[in-house]
């Protein structure tokens, strides 16, 4: 299990939804920034509904169901800046890809953008910081396991 490092500002307290198995659900709420965050990951086949993380404010929300397990997140991308002037960086927008749909993107997008894909690895938790906003979002993958025909080819792999 790799972790990522955090994207956006480092306002806010500390938090780790920790690993799991899969994202099943994304729940965003939103208006001049993305003011929080709750994800209903799969754990060992049972959805798991973790912390919301982030403030009460917010205009907007979404709701992002991936049709689990078939359907996988692929890239996190949006901005970051302060909210105030002033301020520390927070979350002003995400856009999220699965292999199927896109959906967003959610908040405004304004500030420092950020694209991270997931390269063939899977996200399996979220870390971050928040407070009144999310301040910032970092991803744990997990390495996707090798089906058993690939573990078969590689013992007979001519070197």
């Amino acid at each position: 299990m790799d972790k990522s490092k955090q994207l956006g500002g480092n306002g806010g307290d500390e938090w780790d939804d920790g690993v799991h198995t899969g994202v099943r659900e994304i729940t965003l709420v939103y208006g001049s920034c993305i003011d929080s965050i709750r994800v209903t990951y799969d754990h060992n086949g049972k959805p798991f509904l973790a912390e919301k993380h982030g403030g009460i404010g917010g205009t907007k929300s979404a709701q992002i169901k991936l049709h689990f397990p078939e359907e996988t997140l692929v890239s996190v991308s949006g901005h970051y800046c302060p909210v105030v002037y002033g301020g520390s960086p927070v979350i002003r927008s995400l856009t999220i890809k699965s292999n199927k749909r896109t959906f967003g993107p959610f908040g405004v997008e304004e500030g420092t953008p950020f694209n991270f894909s997931i390269n063939g690895n899977r996200i399996v938790g979220f870390h971050g910081r928040s407070g009144w906003f999310l301040d910032s979002l970092g991803f744990c993958l997990s390495s996707p396991k090798p089906s058993l025909f690939q573990r078969i080819l590689a013992m007979f792999k001519w070197v």
